[in-house]
C-alpha cells in the first residue's frame, strides 16, 4: 500500500514541502506548510520581519531541520545558497576561490584526467564509456570554459583583471559577499536560494545580477526588501504570516492587490456571521424560558456555535503599526544650501575632480555610482570630516546638518540602553519626548530600556534614525539608511523625507526609494566624473546614455 509521501513524490517530483513545522520554545514559526516550487520561475518570499523567512529558506537549503513534515528533493536538484557571510577560509587567490564554487565541474575535469591516464594503459569498452559519459556530462556544463566563465562574471560584478590575483581576505565585506555570488553562480544551481541578493552591491552591479537572475533556468527563491527588484523578478510571491503560506501568481503590486481584496472579503464575511449571529442570539434570549420553543432554542444554540466556530476560521491580518516619520526644521536655511565649486576629493589618490554642483532648499539629491567610486567620500568631504584636495565647500546661510552615516554605529554607545542613546545624542529632549519619538518608531514600553547591543540590525537602525531625525536640523545627509530596514519601515521613512521642508542629501542602492524620494540625481563615475539631473533614476539613465556618461 503507498503512503500519502511515497504517492506525492511521485505525482509532484519538484522540490517540495508537505506539512513542514518548525517551533522556537512555544512558538510556531511554521505551521504545517505545504508548497510545491516550480521547475522554472521566481518566487519572491515575503513577510515582515521575524515571521520565519530565513527559517524556512535554512531549512530547504538543510542549514536547518524541521520538528515535522519533509522536504522532497528530486535526485537531480542542485541548490546553490548565498550565505549571510563570506568564506570565512578562501582559497589563496580570488580566480581560485571563484573556482572553487564550480566543485562538480572541477571534480569531472579530474575524473577526466584519470581516466585518460587509465586509457593509455589499458584500453576497454567500459572505460572508453565511461570517458564518453564524462566528456558528454562537461559539455553540457560548459565543463571546459568554466574558467573564461569565472572571469566573466567576476567582470560583471565590478572586478578587474589585477584582481584575479589577490588574496580575498584583502578584500572588504561588500566584496568578498560578491565574490560569492560568483562561487554560487558557478555552482550551476537548478535552484536558487537568495537570501537579500543584493545587500553590499552597487546599482550598476545590482542591474548585472538582475539580468543573471532573469536569464536563470530554474528556480529561484528569493527575500529582499527592495520592492522594485521583487516587482521586476517574482513571478510567484510567497506570503509566509502566521506561521502560514499563502502563494499568490505574479509579482509584489499583484500580491498586495489580491492580498487585500482577500482581506475585504474575510471582513466582509465575518461582519455577515457577526449580523446572523445576533439574530439568532436575540431568538435564543427571547424564547430560552419558553418550554414550547425548547427544541428551537437548542437548535439556534448549537447554530451559534457553529457561527462562532465558522468566525474563528476567518483570520483578519492584524497590521503591525508602521514606523512614523514626521520630520520638522527648527529653523528654515537660505536658498543656497551647499555650494561646491571645481572641488577634487579622494585620499592619497583624487577619486573625483573638479566637481562643481550647487543644492538648494528643499532638494533632494540622490548620489549614485559603483561601489569605491567616493560616494561616501564626498558626503564627508562636504561635511568637513574628509579633507578636500582641491576646490571650495561653502555651506549657505543658517545650514544646519545632520548627518547618518553608514557606520551608525559607530557613533552610538553600544551598551547604553536605546533610551540612554537618545537622550545623550540630544540633550534638548525631556525624558517624556525623547520616549514619544522612540515611541513613533516602534520602542514602546520597556523596549526603551534593551541595551543597543541586544537589538537586531534594523532595530539598531531604527534607533540611529531616531537619534539623528530628533535633531531637528534643516538639512539631513543620509549614508546608505535603508540598510536592514524592511519594506514598510523604507516606504514610511521614504514618505517622511518626501515630506520634509528641508535639504537632503542620500546615497542609497535601493532603487525603490530613490525614486520616492529624490528630486535630483547625482551620478559619479570610474573616470572622476559627475552627472547632474533633475528627476528620478530613469530620467537620469535616459541623459548618461545621451551624453556617454559611464556610471555602470
Amino acid at each position: 500500500m503507498l503512503l500519502l509521501a511515497d504517492i506525492f513524490k511521485r505525482f509532484f517530483p519538484m522540490l517540495a514541502l508537505q506539512n513542514l513545522t518548525r517551533r522556537f520554545g512555544g512558538r510556531v514559526v511554521l505551521n504545517s506548510v505545504t508548497y510545491r516550487f516550480p521547475e522554472v520561475g521566481c518566487v519572491g518570499l515575503v513577510g515582515v520581519n521575524g515571521s520565519g523567512k530565513s527559517t524556512l529558506l535554512n531549512i530547504l537549503c538543510g542549514l536547518d531541520e524541521a520538528d515535522d513534515g519533509t522536504v522532497t528533493k528530486p535526485r537531480d536538484t542542485v541548490i546553490g545558497y548565498l550565505p549571510q557571510e563570506p568564506n570565512p577560509n578562501p582559497l589563496p587567490t580570488l580566480l581560485e576561490e571563484a573556482l572553487s564554487g564550480a566543485e562538480h565541474v572541477l571534480g569531472l575535469q579530474k575524473q577526466l584526467e584519470e581516466v585518460l591516464k587509465e586509457m593509455e594503459h589499458s584500453y576497454s569498452d567500459a572505460i572508453a564509456k565511461k570517458y564518453d559519459d564524462i566528456m558528454h556530462e562537461l559539455t553540457y556544463l560548459d565543463g571546459f570554459s568554466i574558467e573564461s566563465e569565472a572571469k566573466e562574471l567576476l567582470c560583471g560584478l565590478g572586478f578587474k583583471t589585477s584582481d584575479f590575483d589577490k588574496n580575498p581576505k584583502t578584500l572588504s565585506g561588500g566584496w568578498r559577499m560578491r565574490l560569492e555570488l560568483v562561487r554560487l553562480f558557478l555552482k550551476k544551481p537548478n535552484f536558487l536560494v537568495l537570501d537579500e541578493p543584493t545587500n553590499h552591491l552597487d546599482l550598476p552591479s545590482m542591474e548585472w545580477v538582475e539580468r543573471f537572475l532573469k536569464s536563470f533556468k530554474g528556480c529561484l527563491v528569493f527575500v529582499s526588501h527592495d520592492r522594485s527588484l521583487i516587482n521586476r523578478l517574482a513571478t510567484n510571491i510567497l506570503h509566509l504570516h502566521h506561521g502560514e503560506i499563502n502563494a499568490y501568481v505574479g509579482n509584489y503590486d499583484k500580491f498586495l492587490e489580491a492580498y487585500e481584496l482577500e482581506q475585504e472579503q474575510i471582513q466582509a464575511q465575518k461582519q455577515n456571521l457577526g449580523a446572523k449571529a445576533q439574530q439568532v442570539q436575540q431568538f435564543v434570549d427571547r424564547f430560552r424560558a419558553s418550554a414550547s420553543k425548547a427544541r428551537q432554542v437548542q437548535s439556534r444554540v448549537k447554530m451559534l456555535q457553529k457561527l462562532y466556530n465558522a468566525d474563528m476560521n476567518l483570520k483578519v491580518d492584524e497590521k503591525n503599526p508602521p514606523m512614523s516619520v514626521k520630520l520638522e526644521c527648527a529653523k528654515k536655511s537660505g536658498r543656497i544650501v551647499l555650494q561646491a565649486k571645481d572641488l577634487s576629493i579622494g585620499y592619497s589618490q583624487p577619486l573625483v575632480k573638479k566637481l562643481s554642483f550647487k543644492v538648494e532648499r528643499q532638494q533632494r539629491l540622490a548620489i549614485v555610482g559603483a561601489n569605491g567610486i567616493g560616494k561616501s567620500t564626498l558626503i564627508k568631504t562636504l561635511l568637513g570630516m574628509v579633507p578636500k584636495l582641491e576646490g571650495e565647500v561653502e555651506l549657505g546661510h543658517d545650514v544646519d546638518v545632520s548627518y547618518f552615516a553608514q557606520d551608525q554605529l559607530d557613533y552610538l554607545m553600544p551598551k547604553a540602553t536605546v533610551l540612554e542613546n537618545m537622550m545623550q545624542l540630544n540633550q534638548h529632549l525631556s525624558m517624556g519626548q525623547a520616549r514619544a519619538m522612540l515611541g513613533a518608531f516602534l520602542f514602546k514600553g520597556d523596549d526603551v530600556f534593551k541595551p543597543l547591543n541586544v537589538l537586531s540590525g534594523g532595530e539598531k537602525n531604527r534607533v540611529g534614525l531616531c537619534c539623528l531625525l530628533a535633531k531637528k536640523a534643516n538639512t539631513i545627509i543620509l549614508d546608505e539608511p535603508t540598510n536592514h530596514l524592511d519594506m514598510q519601515s523604507i516606504d514610511v521613512l521614504a514618505e517622511g523625507l518626501s515630506a520634509f521642508e528641508g535639504t537632503v542629501l542620500f546615497v542609497s542602492h535601493n532603487r525603490s526609494f530613490i525614486d520616492d524620494v529624490a528630486t535630483h540625481i547625482l551620478g559619479l563615475n570610474a573616470k572622476g566624473q559627475t552627472l547632474l539631473v533633475e528627476g528620478d533614476l530613469e530620467r537620469f539613465e535616459a541623459k548618461a546614455t545621451q551624453v556617454e556618461f559611464a556610471w555602470c
